[in-house]
C-alpha cells in the first residue's frame, strides 16, 4: 500500500514539474513562426463608452462590432485588443461568456483574430453595474473604467471573486484558436498606484497559470519602472509594449527587446499629435515582424480623436485626431493611412490565403 502511494506521488511531482508555468523562449518562438503578421486596432464598438457599456446585456450591440470590425477587415486588419471588465461578470456571468463567444465568432466571419485585456489600471476609479454615464464633449476616454475598482485594488481581502473571474474566463476560452493571447493586466502602476499593483500583478500570473491556457500570456511594458517592467519581462510567455513616440524610438526599442529573445508584440501605438503614425510606424513593425495594434478604429463615444490632457470643451472635432482610424459611417479619417494599412497587409493576406488551400 504505501509503495503504491509513493508512486502516485511520484508520478504526481513528475507531472507538477512538467508542467511550466512560462513558456520557454524556443516554444514561445514556435508558437510566433507560426502565425501570420498581426495588424489591427484596439477595438471599442463606437456606441460604447467604456468595456462595460460593450458588455453588458442592456447595451450589447452585435450589429455596430459586425459593421465595424467590417471596416477593420477591409484594410486588411487581422487581430483585434479588447478589454474584458470583472463586473461584467459579476453581473452576469453565463451571459457574459455567452457574449464573449458572439464576439469572436463576429470577428472569427472577418477572419480577425482577439488579443483580450482582463484587468486594467487606466482611468475613472469606480466602475458600476448598470447604465453607464454619457461622454463628457471632448474628453478623452471620459467614460473608461479601471477594472478593479480602486478599492477591490487596494484591498487584497477582496480578490477572492477576481480569482473567481479570471480562472473561468481563462478556463472557458482556453482552447479557443480565434484568441491570440491573453493579456493579463494593461499598464499596472498607472493612475499613480504605482508599486501597489506589483501584488495584483503577481496574483493574476498566479491565477492565469494555475489554468495554463493553450494561449501565450503576457503583460505590456508601458513606462520606466525597472521593478515592474522586471516583473513582466520575466513571467510573460511573450514581450508586449505600448510605445507613443517617434519611428526612432520604436525601432530602438523593438531591438532592444527582440534582443532578449521571445516574440515582440505592441499592443498600442498611433497617436498622431506625438508623430505616432502608420505611414512612419508601421513599416517598421513589418520589418521586425512585430504585431502592430494601434489604439482606436472607429471614432465614437469614448472621444479618442481628443489628446489625452487636453480636452476641447464645446466638444468640436480637433483638426488632428489624436486616435482612430475610421468615421462612423466607414469613411477613413484620412484615406492615405488606409491606404497605407492596405498595402502592408496585402502580402501578409495573400500569403495566408495560399497557406490554407
Amino acid at each position: 500500500m504505501k509503495r503504491i502511494i509513493l508512486l502516485i506521488l511520484v508520478s504526481t511531482l513528475s507531472a507538477v514539474s512538467f508542467a511550466q508555468p512560462i513558456w520557454t523562449k524556443e516554444k514561445a518562438n514556435t508558437w510566433y513562426k507560426q502565425q501570420p503578421w498581426f495588424v489591427g486596432a484596439n477595438f471599442l464598438p463606437s456606441t460604447a463608452i467604456n468595456q462595460l457599456e460593450m458588455w453588458q446585456a442592456e447595451s450589447w450591440d452585435p450589429v455596430t462590432i459586425n459593421r465595424e470590425l467590417g471596416y477593420a477587415a477591409q484594410i486588411g486588419m487581422n487581430a483585434m485588443r479588447v478589454y474584458l471588465h470583472d463586473l461584467a461578470w459579476v453581473a452576469d456571468p453565463k451571459g457574459f461568456k455567452k457574449r464573449i463567444n458572439e464576439f469572436l465568432g463576429i470577428a472569427s466571419k472577418h477572419k480577425i483574430r482577439i488579443i483580450f485585456t482582463i484587468l486594467d489600471d487606466c482611468w475613472n476609479p469606480d466602475a458600476q453595474i448598470g447604465k453607464q454615464p454619457e461622454p463628457k464633449p471632448g474628453t478623452h476616454n471620459s467614460g473608461w473604467v479601471r477594472s478593479p475598482n480602486k478599492a477591490t485594488h487596494d484591498d487584497s481581502t477582496k480578490w477572492d471573486y477576481l480569482e473567481k473571474y479570471v480562472k473561468d474566463i481563462l478556463t472557458t476560452f482556453k482552447n479557443d484558436k480565434r484568441i491570440i493571447l491573453w493579456d493579463l493586466y494593461n499598464e499596472p502602476g498607472n493612475s499613480s498606484y504605482e508599486l501597489s499593483s506589483l501584488p495584483l500583478l503577481k496574483k493574476v500570473f498566479q491565477w492565469a497559470w494555475a489554468v495554463r491556457p493553450s494561449q501565450p500570456l503576457s503583460v505590456g511594458l508601458w513606462y520606466n519602472n525597472k521593478t515592474l517592467n522586471e516583473f513582466q519581462l520575466a513571467n510573460s510567455d511573450v514581450i508586449t509594449f505600448h510605445n507613443y513616440g517617434n519611428a526612432e524610438g520604436l525601432e530602438k526599442q523593438i531591438k532592444e527587446l527582440q534582443a532578449l529573445g521571445r516574440p515582440v508584440i505592441c499592443t498600442e501605438y498611433m497617436a498622431r499629435t506625438r508623430n505616432s503614425k502608420f505611414q512612419t510606424h508601421l513599416p517598421i513593425f513589418k520589418q521586425y515582424k512585430v504585431a502592430a495594434i494601434n489604439w482606436g478604429l472607429v471614432a465614437g463615444k469614448s472621444n479618442t480623436i481628443y489628446q489625452w490632457d487636453t480636452p476641447i470643451k464645446d466638444g468640436s472635432e480637433p483638426k488632428v485626431w489624436f486616435h482612430d482610424v475610421f468615421r462612423k459611417d466607414g469613411t477613413p479619417y484620412d484615406k492615405e493611412e488606409t491606404d497605407t494599412i492596405k498595402k502592408l497587409t496585402a502580402k501578409t493576406k495573400s500569403q495566408a490565403a495560399a497557406k490554407t488551400k
